[in-house]
């Protein structure tokens, strides 16, 4: 696994300071576990109110929380200052989304200046059984310099 340097000593406290400004997140009772340099880990507990007519976690609630720790993922290694957007993503659902819980995990591939690409997973866990239901490859923009964004 590669080691990444982060530019910014102070990562984990921007990473935790945005994570608490993502509504969406908020609304999904979303924790974030875990926060290391070109690593994510967040969890939500499964919830009725987000599930699909089959009872299963809905893939666009799978999609966004997934995605928002691949952010967080990619923006540890960002310069001081950039804010992280999503580029683009490709998902594959690989079962049907039940559970006591979701366990998202975003990793860093590749950092670059301006694009950085990640690989996602999700697990769908009851006790201490995890199983794989969902994976992301994806690329997120360093924003750096605009008005009315900001890390």
């Amino acid at each position: 696994m590669t080691q990444f340097v982060p530019r910014d000593p102070d990562f984990d406290a921007r990473v935790r300071t945005s994570f608490a400004r993502q509504r969406l997140m908020q609304t999904l009772g979303v924790r974030l576990l875990r926060v290391a340099p070109g690593e994510c880990d967040m969890e939500m507990p499964f919830a009725a109110a987000f599930t699909q007519q089959h009872g299963f976690l809905h893939a666009g609630t799978l999609t966004s929380v997934v995605d928002s720790a691949c952010g967080y993922a990619a923006l540890s290694l960002m310069a001081p200052g950039a804010a992280v957007m999503s580029v683009e993503f490709k998902v594959n659902l690989m079962a049907p989304a039940a559970g006591e819980r979701l366990l998202a995990r975003g990793r860093v591939v590749r950092s670059g200046r301006t694009l950085t690409i990640v690989a996602g997973e999700g697990f769908m866990c009851s006790g201490d059984d995890e199983r794989h239901v969902f994976t992301m490859l994806g690329t997120m923009m360093a924003v750096e310099g605009r008005a009315g964004i900001a890390d």
